[in-house]
């Protein structure tokens, strides 16, 4: 079974690779690896008996994934991410202490689940990019070509196809504005502990709390991230999912007009479709 692609009748059939690797288990679970690294090196350089060794091991192993030992673990412990520390400690015996050490399993799972949305809309964003480059190319071509408009579901003044290309960029420039603020939306979660109190760290760094401050910034900047979110329980707020569905709801009604739909004809005015 592949492990590089995420699998449905409807990724294989609509999704192209690239969307496809976004949300495979291989992105899944290197991402998950990754954000071990992260925590383990920022616990060191805040002063945690971690060595540069075992950063070492855990680097070595951060893309070959034994997914046969995670899943004969899950069978006995019934925990997808414990599972997955116990078949990366495998790789990393003189690793597997620190590993995952002070994390709830919301810091792995949380997280990959915001970075997968990000590199998800960036894929989105540099496609609508494409899509604005192409109809430019069209518009320009068609600028002078004319056809009927339609206002009111009925033939209206006439109008040229380069015209009504650039109604079709319109939407699409509105889309990238959306997916552009639904990307700068998301945070990283960080590492909240299970109610998002970090009382775990806490003890860890013995009630040093400017050590504790310093955690999620220092993880986030590993992971590619400004900052993260400032208060949160164990998860993300869901909110934030509904922020990218927004986003690409909206890309979908610009990829409905321009492909004709009915509903995208204009009742008060003759912006809509052919």
């Amino acid at each position: 079974m592949p492990r590089d692609k995420y699998v449905s009748p409807l990724s294989e059939r609509y999704a192209s690779p690239q969307m496809q690797y976004i949300f495979s288990p291989d992105m899944k679970f290197k991402t998950w690896r990754r954000l071990w690294i992260a925590l383990a090196e920022t616990e060191k350089e805040l002063g945690l008996p971690i060595t540069d060794e075992q950063i070492q091991e855990l680097k070595a192993h951060a893309e070959d994934i034994n997914y046969e030992d995670a899943q004969a673990r899950e069978k006995i412990v019934r925990h997808d991410v414990m599972s997955h520390v116990y078949a990366y400690g495998l790789q990393c015996p003189k690793a597997k202490g620190i590993i995952h050490l002070g994390a709830t399993s919301c810091y792995v799972g949380d997280n990959t689940d915001i970075i997968i949305m990000r590199e998800a809309l960036l894929l989105v964003r540099k496609k609508i990019i494409n899509v604005l480059a192409k109809l430019a190319d069209f518009a320009d071509e068609y600028k002078d070509l004319p056809t009927l408009g339609f206002t009111h579901f009925q033939p209206a003044q006439p109008t040229t196809v380069g015209k009504r290309a650039t109604l079709w960029m319109q939407e699409f420039h509105i889309a990238l504005g959306e997916v552009d603020h639904a990307i700068a939306s998301l945070k990283l979660l960080g590492s909240k502990g299970t109610t998002g109190t970090q009382a775990s760290f806490l003890e860890l760094f013995d009630g040093d709390i400017e050590k504790v401050d310093k955690l999620d910034p220092m993880i986030a900047e590993k992971m590619g991230f400004d900052s993260c979110i400032p208060v949160s329980g164990q998860t993300y707020p869901r909110l934030m999912d509904t922020v990218v569905l927004n986003a690409l709801g909206i890309v979908a009604s610009a990829a409905m007009k321009m492909g004709g739909h009915p509903s995208s004809a204009a009742p008060q005015g003759g912006g809509g479709a052919l």
